[in-house]
């Protein structure tokens, strides 16, 4: 069962797609966000979930604060169950998630958003070519402080943050899964 762990949403449950997507372990997201929490990038933020499936990276920010969560997602039925995740953790938590049924690229090409934390977990055979092109679109639509967090196969190294415009920030490894994180340059 997948579920948000902490914030104003905790335990609410989260439907994940039957086949399609890899959810991101509870362990990881433990992880991921106790090391968010020590940033202050959870509180009132504009969060960006690319590649969200079940939408748990943004609706979990949501949980903990963040003002609004785009989930951008372009399986129609992972979109829906995107769209009743949110509705569930909205009511309990407040704030503002928009379920987004388009591909990634798509998406990044014709918002004029600007966001302060941006989570992209592509498929794990996701070309490194596709995922440079993600973050080039990216980048401009950072605000300055922003953070960008890639969930990918360790195998697949690290992603091309130089030719996106962005700097790398730092990395951690859980066992077949790694979190890269990388920010605007300052």
């Amino acid at each position: 069962m997948t579920r948000i762990i902490a914030g104003s949403a905790g335990g609410t449950r989260l439907d994940v797609p039957a086949t399609g997507t890899r959810p991101t372990s509870e362990r990881v997201r433990e992880s991921l966000f106790g090391a968010l929490a020590t940033t202050g990038m959870l509180d009132g933020t504009a969060v960006l979930d690319l590649y969200a499936g079940s939408g748990a990276l943004g609706l979990e920010a949501l949980s903990r604060g963040a003002a609004s969560a785009d989930l951008v997602e372009k399986a129609p039925k992972s979109a829906a169950l995107a769209r009743r995740n949110a509705a569930r953790v909205e009511k309990a938590a407040g704030g503002t998630a928009r379920v987004h049924a388009s591909p990634t690229h798509a998406f990044l090409r014709g918002t004029a958003a600007r966001f302060d934390l941006v989570f992209l977990d592509p498929p794990y055979d996701l070309p490194g070519t596709e995922l440079a092109e993600d973050l080039r679109l990216l980048a401009p639509l950072l605000v300055d402080d922003a953070l960008v967090i890639v969930e990918r196969a360790t195998r697949s190294g690290t992603p091309d943050w130089e030719a996106a415009g962005l700097a790398a920030l730092r990395e951690k490894s859980f066992g077949d899964t790694s979190l890269y994180w990388g920010e605007p340059p300052q």
